[in-house]
């Protein structure tokens, strides 16, 4: 299934740049989401996180091909050198779905777009679709609640 999704902050894209590759904030906007623990890091332009989030999010239909256990998610975005764009990929662990796609940092007047261009797969029999729509929007949901964060934070609250 294909997502598209993208959210404006009023700063430069250095700014937000900064912020996107700074692990206390990856983890707070990952805390934000309503995971139960995350931790982030950077290394080179590799940024990483990782977050547990609680079962009771993932819906019956799913619950019965992974059981009850805590979602394990991995994100990765892999920055390129001189260019505000970044390889992205979720995974997670017990779930044979993940998104990959673009991130990309754009110029909008005195602001930037952060913007999301990708895909969500779900290798289940049946089921893919309505896992990928599930993918599709937590990733929405996610990203908004990661901009709120994002808001504050380039305001001074960190």
């Amino acid at each position: 299934m294909k997502i598209t999704h993208s959210v404006r902050y009023a700063a430069s894209v250095d700014q937000v740049c900064e912020m996107l590759t700074d692990p206390d904030f990856r983890e707070r906007a990952t805390l934000a989401q309503g995971a139960i623990s995350a931790s982030a890091t950077v290394a080179g332009g590799r940024v990483t996180v990782d977050a547990r989030r609680p079962d009771d999010e993932i819906p019956a239909f799913a619950r019965k091909l992974i059981g009850d256990v805590e979602l394990h998610i991995t994100q990765t975005e892999d920055w390129a050198d001189d260019v505000y764009e970044a390889l992205m990929t979720i995974a997670t662990t017990g779930l044979p779905a993940s998104i990959r796609g673009t991130r990309s940092l754009v110029e909008d007047g005195d602001g930037t777009l952060d913007v999301f261009e990708g895909e969500a797969t779900a290798k289940v029999p049946l089921l893919g679709g309505r896992i990928e729509k599930l993918l599709a929007d937590k990733l929405a949901h996610g990203w908004d609640a990661e901009h709120r964060v994002g808001v504050a934070w380039l305001q001074g609250d960190r």
